[in-house]
This record gives structure tokens, sequence and C-alpha cells, in this order.
């Protein structure tokens, strides 16, 4: 079975997922003019004045989003792209966030646009995109089945990318120790914030990300500057390596660039989940003063959980493989070790501790999106304690689980709803261009 389903993510993933999400990006980029967005002076004066007077800021809503991505995606997921696809991944990962930045604006305006309000703020993501987006072109009935469909993929991608994912990273801080520990403490910490609903949600993230990732890079930069007189030799290796495999000659040769390009990209979509819709029901929430100001946040996920810190766990990494040409290690312990080697053990205990917080909040973000999905079917208070219940179990049980099969799954469910959701919005993309032009 193992097989049997490694062989479908492999079909999925390598060739149904990626040139479907670089078309939508294509498509996208020329229809909404992403470099007249991206124009700095223009790009950070719309995020500036894009709050209204109450209710979720833009921010925080972003906030919410970019705990849903960074950390264990950002350390597991490069570390694990690079040991499999080479350096040549990196290439394929900065490729797959340029045309991931037109994407995430789409869903994210898209998510705006059809949000609903209530008594609690507004709500909203790709499900209600699909089923208030897609009326009038596919009938309110068919719409409706679809944002179901995408709604299940959610909560299921919500237990297994979001929770079991990266429990079982977090457990990995501690080798040799039992992982249902962590679990455990994981799953307290999401019991405790779940009580306070999703206000306390968004107050965790909003308090928890932004020191996170300015100690993360920090100790990355220190990495990176006491040893910048190997980046030439670095850079050149990653360029080189997406298209010639050192290791790779003749047909064996287009395996190499294919793994790279898969492992880059999908790897790339894990840390910044373009594409995936699962990030629009945090940036819904926000009392924005239109989709394209949102949308511009959304293109600021991909550079900060992308361009910055993929990066640079990329540069970590491949400094230490150049000190360390023989290291095993894989996964979250070989981005420990790097920091422990390069600059001391201090650091690499400073960024166990961060993957664990960085897990927390991951996990917490992604209940958030789980509840959104189930509200979509319920308001019931019970089905919501059901699922809590079950999302606290996940990430007890995930903790252990086996990391190949863990993988599969989380491939596997990112590179469906990435499938699905692109799909919909190349078949939107006059309405996301639309948006664009009125902001």
């Amino acid at each position: 079975m193992t097989d049997f389903l490694s062989h479908i993510c492999e079909v999925l993933n390598s060739y149904i997922m990626p040139p479907l999400l670089i078309v939508c990006g294509v498509i996208l980029a020329v229809r909404i003019k992403l470099p007249n967005i991206l124009n700095p002076a223009h790009f950070f004066k719309t995020m500036a004045e894009s709050s209204e007077n109450s209710g979720e800021s833009p921010t925080r809503a972003m906030c919410t989003a970019l705990a849903g991505t960074l950390g264990v995606g950002n350390i597991a997921g490069v570390s694990t792209a690079i040991t499999v696809g080479g350096s040549g991944a990196v290439l394929w990962m900065w490729i797959g966030a340029l045309v991931s930045m037109s994407v995430k604006y789409g869903e994210v305006a898209l998510a705006v646009k059809y949000r609903l309000h209530t008594s609690d703020g507004f709500i909203g993501g790709s499900m209600y995109t699909m089923r208030y987006g897609l009326a009038d072109k596919l009938g309110t009935r068919r719409a409706a089945f679809l944002g179901g469909v995408f709604a299940l993929m959610c909560v299921t991608n919500s237990l297994i990318t979001g929770n079991i994912v990266q429990s079982n990273s977090a457990a990995a801080v501690f080798p040799g120790k039992s992982p249902y520990i962590i679990g455990a403490a994981l799953a307290a910490g999401l019991l405790i914030v779940a009580c306070s609903g999703t206000s306390g949600i968004s107050s965790f993230t909003f308090a928890m990300i932004p020191p996170l990732s300015a100690l993360y890079i920090i100790l990355s930069l220190i990495v990176i500057l006491k040893n910048s007189s190997l980046l030439p030799e670095i850079i050149s290796d990653i360029f080189r390596g997406a298209f010639y495999p050192k290791a790779a000659l003749g047909g064996a040769a287009g395996i190499g660039v294919r793994e790279a390009m898969r492992l880059g990209i999908t790897r790339g979509i894990f840390s910044n989940e373009a594409g995936c819709g699962t990030a629009p029901s945090a940036h819904a929430s926000a009392n924005v003063k239109s989709p394209h100001h949102q949308g511009c946040f959304g293109i600021f996920e991909v550079i900060a959980d992308t361009l910055v810190l993929c990066s640079m766990t990329a540069f970590v990494i491949l400094i230490f493989k150049k000190r360390m040409p023989d290291t095993a290690l894989d996964g979250v312990p070989l981005t420990l070790g790097a920091f422990d080697f390069l600059i001391g053990h201090a650091a690499g205990i400073a960024v166990g501790i961060s993957v664990i917080l960085f897990a927390l909040a991951t996990i917490i973000a992604q209940l958030y999106y789980g509840s959104v999905a189930i509200r979509y079917f319920t308001k019931s208070k019970a089905a919501y304690a059901v699922y809590v219940f079950v999302a606290a179990s996940a990430a007890v049980i995930g903790s252990g689980m086996l990391p190949q099969r863990m993988w599969i799954a989380a491939d596997l469910t990112v590179g469906a709803m990435t499938t699905v959701n692109t799909a919909v919005l190349i078949f939107m993309h006059r309405q996301i261009s639309d948006l664009a032009a009125e902001g």
C-alpha cells in the first residue's frame, strides 16, 4: 500500500500539480500585472494603508497565516528537499515562490471578496470562494458540493500536514527520547488555546511568530556571514544542480532534474501553502479596505516564508554539507546539527526550542483552518469539540509516526488540494484581475 500511494503521490506531484501551478501562476501574474504590484513604493504603501479601524487587522490575519506555514516546513521540508533532490532543489524552490506570489494573491483576494459577515466577524476561505464564486457557472448545488469536498480536504490537511507532520518533526528535536512526551505537550497547548476561541488563536500567533522568526533569521545570518567565503561555490552548485545533477549522467540525469524540481516546488508549496487553499481562511478574517489590499499581504507571506526563511535554512544546510560532506543526517536533525556544528551547541538548542514552538503555532493556526472548514457544514459546538479532540489526539499519535508514511500522506493531501484550488483559480482569473484593477 505504501508503494502504491507513493506512486500516486509521485504522479500527482511530478506531472500534474507543478505544471498546473506554473500555468496558474503565469496566467495570474500577467492578468494582475504582478511587476506593478511588486513595485516597492506601491507595495508597502498598499500594506500600510490596508487596515480599517476595527476588527481583525490585516497584519494579525497574516501572522495567523504565517503561523500555518513557518517553522517545520522551513526546517524539515527544506532539509528533505536538499537531501533527496540536491542543491538544485533550492533554485526550483525559488522559482516556485515567484510563481506562487500571484497564486497566493488570487486565492486571498477571492477569499476576502466571497467571505461571510457573521456575529463573530468575517469568515471565509477557498471553500466559500468555490461555493459563491462558482454558483453562476456551475449552479448553486454543484458549487456548494465542490466547496464541501474542498472543506473536507481542509479538515484532513489540518490533521495531517498541519498537525501530524508538525508533531513528528518537533519530536525529532530530542532523538532517543519518547516522542509522545512532545506530542502530549503540543496537544495540551492546542487544547489551552482552543478554549479561548478564534481571538485566542489570533493573539497567540501574533505574539509568537515575529520573535521566533527574528531569532531564526539572526542565527542563520550569523552562520552565513561566518562562512561567506563558501557562498559563491554554493550559489554555483544551486544553479548547476537544478539542471545538471553531478551524480547523474545520460537518462539518469533526467531523473535527477525531475527530483530536484519536484522536491523544490512541492516542499516550497508545503512551506508557503500557495495554491493549497488553506491560508485564505486566515486572511478572510481581516477587516481590510479591499480584496486587493489583503492580496498584497498574501504576497508578502510568500516572500517572508520561502524567499527569506526557507532560503536561510537552505544556505545553513549547504554550508554544513560543505564543512561535513559525509553527514548522514536528514530532516530536523540535519538543520539542528548544522547550527550546532557551525555556531555552537547553544544555537542548536535555541533552534530546537524554536522548532517546537513553531510546530505549536502551526498546529494552532491549522486548527483555525479546520474549524472554518467544519463551520462550512455546521455551527454545532459539539462538532467543533469533537474536531478539537481529534486534533489533540493526532498531535500525540503523529509524534511517533514513521516519517516515510507521514510525508506520503502530507504530499498526497497538499497535492490534491493544490490541484483542485489552482484549477478553480485559473477558471476565475478574470475576477482576480478585476480585483487587482479595483485596488
